[in-house]
């Protein structure tokens, strides 16, 4: 029972950003159906769907959007839907004849949502892309890096994820709520190259009044104070500080020792790469365990850094069950939390396909038009 309990989205299954999208839908009470190719083996995963935990919590019909009758059998769905979703290039939906004028056509309270790496137009709208481009692009990759080195690219976090399946997610709910009050539906534009750029807002602004350096690595955020960034430990883990306040760069300071090594000119950005030195030659001097012993607890701003198959088992995360297990994988718990209407995982990845014939049936297929289509090869089971 979800906060959006009650509300049917259709997916047209993707990779990446659009199975997040559904997974967050799905997550908070949606009931999120997948429209997914009638050949998935050349498009996801082969083997056990519980190794895909974006997945989770939908039904999946396969469909063999290349026939009349399959696109026919899609809109029938759409037609019954508060929202639909797909993250194709520019046109190709449209050349499916499953595009938004067709579907707010026949259904004019319809959001559709549509996911791409460039946007529906532009000069880079029909070029292919991965989610280190679209950050290349928007200005937050180059950043990612230390003095002089080569960018790192922060996994697929900022581009697929944060700037793409959770800006549509949250454009999805947005246009939802007012349709409540419009009747109408609405068509929504989710570019993973404006959602990198819109997590970069603050660093835009910190240009704009000259508090934040175009040289790399040298601004409290982006490795270059030595009070804000990871340092190895003597077992070649890693611990993160983020003592910015000075209140908590205080007690860096006295519980480490620091206070006996380093200047109390917290600020002075000259004097960084020589205290950064310092720092880590201390932090070698000790286990993770031991600087989690000891500064647990504190306010320095201190975290141990886990690798992924550590941090379900911290304390912390065990306290909050921040990570549940299905299907034999464990994997994040549901987020944000809600008093009331709490999220619910609905379900194991299924097979693509798997609830075909029970979906046909549920929207008001006959038994004879079920036979025709699944011997035909529209619909997969």
């Amino acid at each position: 029972m979800g906060p959006l309990n009650g509300i049917r989205i259709i997916e047209f299954a993707g990779i990446g950003p659009g199975p997040f999208c559904g997974m967050m839908l799905s997550d908070m009470g949606a009931e999120v159906i997948s429209i997914e190719r009638a050949n998935p083996d050349a498009f996801r995963a082969k083997g056990d769907p519980a190794y895909n935990p974006l997945g989770r919590g939908r039904r999946s019909i396969a469909l063999d959007l290349k026939q009349s009758e399959g696109v026919d059998v899609a809109l029938r769905l759409v037609e019954h839907a508060d929202a639909a979703f797909e993250g194709f290039r520019p046109g190709v939906m449209e050349r499916l004849g499953l595009g938004p004028d067709i579907c707010l056509e026949i259904n004019p309270k319809l959001v559709y949502g549509r996911m791409t790496g460039w946007g529906q137009e532009g000069p880079y709208s029909q070029m292919a892309g991965h989610d280190i481009n679209y950050i290349s692009l928007a200005g937050v990759l180059a950043p990612i890096t230390r003095g002089g080195g080569t960018p790192v690219p922060p996994l697929n976090l900022v581009g697929d994820f944060g700037g793409g399946g959770m800006l549509l997610a949250l454009g999805l709910v947005a246009g939802l709520l007012e349709t409540r009050s419009s009747g109408k539906g609405q068509i929504i534009d989710a570019a993973m190259v404006d959602g990198a750029s819109i997590l970069g807002t603050a660093v835009h602004g910190s240009l704009a009044s000259g508090s934040w350096s175009p040289d790399h690595a040298s601004n409290v955020l982006d490795t270059g104070a030595h009070f804000y960034d990871a340092y190895e430990t003597a077992d070649g883990k890693y611990i993160s500080f983020g003592s910015i306040e000075p209140q908590f760069y205080a007690e860096l300071l006295e519980l480490t020792g620091l206070k006996n090594m380093l200047s109390n000119e917290q600020h002075n950005r000259e004097a960084w790469p020589e205290m950064k030195e310092q720092v880590d030659a201390l932090i070698k001097t000790k286990t993770r365990t031991e600087w989690e012993s000891l500064l647990d607890g504190s306010d320095v701003c201190f975290a141990p850094v886990l690798e992924p198959n550590e941090a379900p088992k911290h304390p912390h995360a065990k306290h909050r069950n921040a990570f549940v297990e299905i299907a034999g994988v464990v994997q994040p718990a549901p987020a944000p939390r809600f008093s009331r209407t709490e999220s619910t995982i609905q379900g194991p990845p299924v097979h693509a396909g798997e609830h075909s014939i029970d979906l046909l049936k549920e929207f008001g297929f006959s038994t004879e038009e079920v036979d025709s289509l699944t011997s035909s090869g529209v619909v997969k089971t």
